[in-house]
């Protein structure tokens, strides 16, 4: 069983994913469009794809499209993703789910009610380290578990600006003062994508930037936002806490790994720095970091990777790790680039797997909720100096025990 698939933004992310969806056994044919036309059509050309379409509505209005990919701004995935399953397509959504609570509550709803396929491709869900806490969670080795954190640590300095004159043209500073708490999936989802559990309060601080360059203005933001850095501190179901850290004004190198976490419980630790990695217990130290250690699959100098930002290019080249489960994933992978320590393949497969199967992603909808609300209402708490605020919960996904898919 196939189905055919629309990319929605021919940026510099997803010609990564539009190879790997065309490369799936389980894609028929890979169509895309985007705003600027003359880049859907570069991404035709180098990647062999069907063909474009002049816009989004075109694509949704076709019977020759069955789901649709969201490669887009930050801020636009929530309206484009209940477009899309209101035109009855299958959806597959870059991260965040979206940007409020009412955007998160009417996908929900969108996809109760049309039983179509959403998944967010949070990429943490299959950060190694992400993948051997799940893996130490489920055989009990951590003893309860009571604490963890996690940090998307990324400067500015480092590919950002590009990125975002890149995507943002003449008016790129306005977007460039993006929320960090906004965008808070890669830390919240590295940790719950393996503590299977949900936050449920949440007090944040966020430190108001100083660099005077226009970026994070709140004269010059389109979001009235002058935070460029955040911590939030939050409360978990069942007892607990976890901390992460939204940082883009940082002295640490990014380039080399952007995403890091920990996890304490009362038998074993872990943690995670930029070039190694622990488990601890009670009678020792081992270092794990050849573990958690993706290869690299290309060089950054490769020609395809040219019109990224080099300090951006690391997040493209690294492979799979040793802890990576490879065992299910398409054979047409095996020699494919890969991308965010690993995580592009699994994702991909997800996505595709569940639409032909009928079942339930690893980020579906509900848990796609629990990575991404979380940020949005920590990031009205530092707006309000640190309020302690009550964190919405939309449940399990119905009938299904999703999110540890091996990884």
């Amino acid at each position: 069983m196939t189905f055919s698939l629309g990319i929605v933004g021919a940026g510099q992310f997803s010609g990564q994913f539009a190879r790997l969806f065309q490369a799936h056994p389980g894609v028929s044919e890979v169509h895309v469009t985007d705003l600027l036309p003359e880049r859907a059509e570069r991404l035709a050309a180098s990647e062999g794809l069907a063909g474009t379409f002049p816009s989004y509505d075109a694509m949704l209005e076709s019977p020759a499209v069955d789901a649709v990919a969201i490669f887009t701004q930050r801020w636009t995935h929530g309206p484009l993703v209940l477009q899309g399953l209101g035109a009855g397509k299958h959806v597959y959504s870059a991260v965040p789910m979206a940007i409020s609570a009412e955007e998160i509550a009417a996908i929900i709803d969108a996809v109760r009610t049309t039983g179509l396929t959403y998944m967010m491709g949070e990429t943490s869900q299959y950060n190694p380290a992400t993948v051997h806490a799940r893996n130490q969670i489920a055989e009990g080795a951590f003893g309860r578990l009571f604490y963890a954190e996690g940090d998307y640590v990324h400067d500015m300095d480092l590919g950002f600006y590009e990125a975002y004159q890149y995507s943002g043209g003449d008016n790129w500073k306005a977007t460039a003062s993006y929320p960090p708490l906004l965008y808070p999936t890669h830390s919240v989802g590295g940790v719950l994508g393996a503590w299977q559990t949900h936050a449920v309060s949440v007090s944040a601080i966020g430190v108001v930037d100083e660099r005077g360059d226009g970026v994070f203005d709140k004269d010059v933001s389109q979001f009235g936002n002058d935070f460029s850095n955040a911590t939030a501190l939050f409360e978990v179901a069942g007892g607990g806490s976890f901390r992460t850290n939204e940082f883009r004004r940082v002295g640490y190198p990014s380039q080399i790994r952007e995403s890091r976490f920990r996890f304490f419980g009362t038998d074993a630790s872990m943690e995670q720095l930029a070039t190694v990695a622990f488990w601890q217990d009670k009678k020792g130290v081992k270092d794990i970091s050849e573990l958690l250690e993706p290869k690299p699959t290309m060089s950054p100098d490769d020609p395809s990777l040219q019109h990224i930002a080099p300090d951006l290019r690391a997040a493209f080249t690294s492979g799979s790790a040793p802890v990576h489960d490879r065992s299910r994933l398409p054979r047409e992978f095996d020699h494919l680039h890969n991308g965010h320590e690993g995580s592009h393949h699994f994702l991909a497969d997800d996505f595709v797997t569940a639409v032909n199967s009928r079942t339930l992603p690893s980020v579906n909808a509900w848990v796609a909720a629990r990575y991404t609300l979380p940020g949005i209402v920590a990031h009205d708490s530092a707006r309000q100096g640190g309020a302690r605020l009550e964190i919405p919960d939309f449940g399990d996904a119905p009938g299904n025990d999703t999110g540890t898919r091996a990884g």
